[in-house]
């Protein structure tokens, strides 16, 4: 029966490994897969750009993510293998051991065989039983007859079942090798696919000493509608920080009318000329951040908003990363400042927020759209390059609530939403912030 136990439990073993790799796999797989969505995503904007002579920035930063992507999917190939590699490993040494238990069941059940062929006739069992010197012994002998008769089933079931456990993790080993097989040979066409553009990533980059006049132009353009929505941003937190410090200012001169009518209550009662009641100044904070966080809705809306850094949902349900936040050089000396990150999207994407708070801007940008921009205590979302917004300043919003629509560029075809998160009046990367796909 031990040996039956131990069987048992190497089986139980092996389901619960299984179902671990199971649960990595299928994490490195749903990796893979959202990576070769983006991938297609790029393809397509690339391809609907394709007939244009001039390269644009937009064109650049998706075919440096595309590289960029590419190398992320070879290298989650690499570990899906490592993982089935260990896998095989694993199985196999499995397989051993139990191909070792199985020899060793098949002889405890040899012998018991030969055991009752020498015993298969009545009589020699009656005598077995008539021979015990009283009835308490004879009673047991009938007994271990049944038990060994019950355990010869048992041990036969377990054999049965060993082999079927066996078969089974032949079969697992099989198709172990075979999902290798597969991963290697998309991984190489993927090595293959990403030297191609790496070449066509240096043809780009020679292309930039005779367009650098145009990318110049074409920065400008962007830095100066970066500088209109940085503006916009600044002066939309700067009208929160005067709110709030007007909401202060009013509350402790209600507080100080207050106490002002208790002393002239108990100074009346008292007989007493009043004591003047000095009214009690906000303290001043040294950041805009505790001014936006002063209140106990603020401070806790903050503190939620803080808690969820790393698994706030993506301001659109599909999109991949065309520049991220800080500075990006483009050839020699083209430089160009990211307060947040481009996404790029399908056409016609609902935008939505990261997070629940209030709108506290709607802004109309000169030739970019809509921008919204809403609180979150001390911390602001922000959304721009919208076709259009279905929210207005003053409502309350929800986690995921669609704020708007993506604009998609008239000339080049392609889909991208700007997103940036600020704390206080200070720009943050949002890429630590949003959730992994």
């Amino acid at each position: 029966m031990n040996l039956i136990r131990t069987i048992a439990g190497i089986i139980v073993l092996l389901m619960f490994a299984g179902t671990s790799y199971g649960q990595t796999s299928a994490e490195l797989k749903k990796q893979r897969e959202r990576i070769t969505q983006e991938i297609n995503l790029l393809n397509q904007s690339l391809k609907a750009t394709s007939n244009s002579k001039t390269l644009t920035l937009r064109q650049v930063n998706a075919l440096n993510t595309q590289i960029t992507l590419r190398e992320r999917k070879i290298s989650t190939i690499s570990s899906e293998t490592r993982l089935i590699d260990r896998q095989i490993q694993e199985n196999t040494q499995e397989i051993k051991k139990l191909e070792d238990q199985l020899e060793k069941l098949k002889k405890d059940y040899a012998s018991m065989i030969r055991f009752a062929f020498r015993n298969k006739n009545g009589y020699n069992k009656m005598m077995f039983i008539f021979a015990s010197k009283d009835f308490n012994q004879a009673f047991k002998r009938v007994k271990y007859l049944q038990q060994f008769s019950e355990s010869r089933k048992n041990q036969a079931q377990e054999i049965e079942k060993t082999q079927k456990t066996i078969q089974n993790k032949i079969a697992e080993l099989a198709a172990n090798r075979k999902e290798k097989v597969d991963l290697l040979n998309e991984q190489q066409e993927e090595r293959n696919t990403l030297n191609a553009q790496k070449a066509d990533k240096s043809k780009v980059v020679n292309s930039f000493a005779s367009q650098e006049k145009e990318y110049k132009a074409e920065i400008t353009k962007k830095q100066q509608e970066a500088s209109r929505l940085e503006r916009a941003i600044q002066a939309a937190i700067r009208k929160e920080i005067e709110e709030e410090q007007r909401r202060a200012a009013e509350a402790a001169r209600v507080l100080a009318e207050l106490e002002a009518a208790k002393e002239a209550a108990r100074a009346k009662a008292a007989g007493e000329p009043a004591k003047p009641v000095a009214v009690a100044k906000p303290a001043a904070s040294t950041s805009a951040s505790s001014v936006l966080s002063a209140t106990p809705e603020a401070a806790r809306l903050s503190n939620e908003f803080m808690g969820n850094r790393g698994s706030l949902p993506w301001p659109v349900a599909q999109g991949t990363i065309t520049q991220g936040f800080g500075q990006h050089t483009y050839g020699a000396g083209v430089k160009m400042e990211n307060n947040g990150l481009n996404i790029r999207t399908n056409n016609g994407a609902a935008v939505r927020a990261v997070f629940d708070g209030e709108v506290r801007s709607v802004v109309q940008m000169m030739g970019a759209g809509y921008a919204v921009i809403i609180r979150h205590g001390k911390y602001f979302s922000v959304y721009s390059n919208l076709k259009s917004v279905s929210v207005t300043r003053g409502q309350k919003v929800t986690s995921k609530q669609t704020i708007g629509t993506a604009a998609t560029d008239p000339d080049e075809g392609t889909t991208e939403v700007h997103f940036e998160i600020w704390e206080g009046s200070a720009p943050i990367n949002p890429t630590p912030w949003l959730a992994r796909f």
